[in-house]
C-alpha cells in the first residue's frame, strides 16, 4: 500500500448510478462517446482513463454513484456536450493490479482493503480505478491502479 497525493486534473465526465456488473457495459457504452467528443472539442488526452466510485459496495446488488473521467490538457474554453470538471487532488491509499478484471476484487481490491482496515487510515468513500494499461476487454492482462480516498 502507497499513500500518495492524486494529480490534480481536468476530465471529461459522465456520471451514472450502477451496480458493479453494469460497469463493463457503461464503461463500453461512455468511453467512445467520450473519445469521440474529445477530438470533435479538439481537446488532448492528459493521462489514462479514470474510474471513480463513491461509497462502492461490497456486493453485486447495491447500486452506488460512479464516473468514469477521461483526463484532458485544460482548455482555454470548451463548450461540448459532455461534462467538463476540475479534479482537485486527494490523499489515496493505492495499490497497483496486475493481472485480469476477473482478478481485480480478489488480488486488487481485497488486500488493499484489508491493509487499510490494518491501518490507521480513515477511507472518505471515494475509490479510483486508473487504467494505466488497458489491453482490452477478456485480455489477460492489465495494469490498473486501485486508489482508496483517505480522510486521514
Amino acid at each position: 500500500m502507497e499513500i500518495k497525493e492524486t494529480p490534480d486534473l481536468w476530465v471529461l465526465r459522465e456520471k451514472k448510478h450502477l451496480r458493479i456488473p453494469d460497469i463493463k457495459l457503461a464503461a463500453a457504452e461512455c468511453a467512445p462517446r467520450i473519445e469521440a467528443k474529445m477530438v470533435a472539442a479538439g481537446l488532448e488526452a492528459d493521462g489514462p482513463w479514470l474510474f471513480i466510485a463513491h461509497n462502492l459496495p461490497k456486493d453485486g446488488k447495491t447500486t452506488f454513484d460512479w464516473e468514469i473521467c477521461r483526463p484532458v490538457k485544460k482548455p482555454e474554453r470548451y463548450n461540448g456536450p459532455i461534462e467538463l470538471v476540475h479534479l482537485e487532488p486527494i490523499m489515496v491509499a493505492s495499490r497497483m493490479h496486475q493481472g485480469s478484471l476477473r482478478s481485480l476484487f480478489t488480488q486488487g481490491y481485497a488486500p488493499l482493503a484489508a491493509e487499510m482496515d490494518m491501518s490507521r487510515y480513515i477511507y472518505s468513500g471515494e475509490s479510483r480505478e486508473v487504467y494505466h494499461g488497458w489491453n482490452g476487454p477478456g485480455a489477460p492482462y492489465h495494469a490498473i491502479e486501485i486508489q482508496f480516498g483517505i480522510s486521514r
